[in-house]
């Protein structure tokens, strides 16, 4: 699991696509073999692009302090100043690793800030919002991609990782989609997408509810159930409050729960009509299990204060320096030279989750 965490999405696309490929009996060139990395080695191999996301972390938290802006905003621009460090050299295990076992374990615990109590106090239309949502975008991914002289395939991947949960999403999803010889673009050029679009809307949406007047809640409610990834999710929320950064996790988690029922189902269609993968699993998602842990945990109040403040900031930062580095992998030079049809195919999905969302935001809470 660690070695996982210190490859790029992109990485983990090939090396998913080049094990198929020795799975079908096709030729293959055999992959370098993997080590196993000791501790030393491996906090050797990750520490420049740690410590540079963690400095980046604190100066946005200094400038947040003393100019009274968000830190998440100012972690993430600064971040992308620094995407060249992202495309070669050292820091990239260091970076890879901060966008994703950091921010899992920052994500995880937050959940020590929350309780059922809380959760059952948002009702049941968070839960409906978020089945409708992921439904009917793949839906919508499925439509839009016929439409505009795509894959199925392609729209099942992007209205799959604009519903649940990015690029997460996507690389689960094509583990039991059918293989031929567009799959692996479709499954890099999703994940670059999707990346960037969840960055632009993270930038956004926090605008957008502060100009409509949403209260925190409702807030919470609309960012959670329309920004594709975790960190982007967290991020926008804790822009504007403590409260609205908690409900949005927790409707952002449930987003990401929906992945092992959606990708079963793919695959247990696609195995009836012979197309699909029926021996290929979905990564399970585990920090929403600690995530789930830690709440019941909280709830059952075997969590003094001190540890619950203490787990607070911890998180806060990881948090910060998760959005750093999640700053530094994005790369809108990838998304100019995708050309328009996958990004029109993919930004329609986003609006539409986006007004399917804010609808129920208004109209039933």
């Amino acid at each position: 699991m660690i070695i996982r965490d210190i490859d790029t999405d992109a990485a983990a696309a090939h090396e998913m696509f080049q094990s198929f490929e020795g799975m079908e009996g096709l030729p293959v060139s055999a992959p370098a073999p993997r080590q196993r990395l000791s501790i030393a080695a491996f906090a050797r191999s990750v520490y420049p692009g740690v410590l540079v996301a963690l400095t980046i972390a604190l100066a946005a938290d200094w400038l947040s302090s003393h100019y009274k802006a968000p830190v998440m905003l100012f972690a993430l621009l600064f971040g992308m100043t620094f995407h060249f460090l992202h495309e070669e050299g050292r820091c990239i295990a260091g970076i890879e690793f901060a966008s994703k076992a950091v921010l899992r374990t920052g994500v995880a615990l937050l959940g020590a800030r929350i309780t059922v109590e809380q959760i059952i106090a948002l009702g049941p239309v968070p839960v409906a919002m978020v089945v409708a949502g992921v439904a009917t975008t793949l839906l919508v991914g499925l439509g839009l991609a016929r439409l505009l002289g795509l894959s199925r395939e392609f729209g099942v991947l992007s209205g799959g990782s604009v519903g649940i949960c990015g690029a997460s999403a996507a690389l689960a999803i094509a583990s039991v989609l059918p293989k031929n010889k567009e799959s692996e673009r479709d499954v890099i050029l999703t994940v670059v997408l999707v990346t960037a679009l969840s960055t632009i809307a993270m930038i956004l949406y926090p605008m957008l509810v502060a100009a409509m007047g949403l209260d925190h809640q409702r807030a919470g409610l609309f960012l959670g159930g329309t920004i594709h990834d975790v960190a982007q999710v967290v991020g926008a929320g804790y822009m504007i409050s403590q409260k609205t950064g908690d409900v949005a996790t927790y409707v952002k988690l449930l987003r990401v729960a929906m992945l092992l029922p959606v990708v079963a189902t793919i695959a247990l269609v696609l195995s009836r009509g012979r197309g699909g993968r029926p021996g290929a699993k979905a990564p399970i998602p585990m920090f929403l299990f600690g995530f789930a842990a830690l709440v019941a945990l909280n709830s059952l109040g075997f969590l003094p204060k001190p540890v619950v403040d203490g787990a607070g900031e911890i998180s806060r930062w990881c948090l910060v320096v998760a959005i750093a580095a999640l700053g530094m992998k994005t790369s809108f030079k990838a998304l100019i030279a995708a050309g328009w049809r996958p990004v029109a195919v993919m930004g329609l999905e986003t609006l539409w989750i986006a007004g399917l969302v804010l609808a129920v935001v208004e109209l039933a809470t």
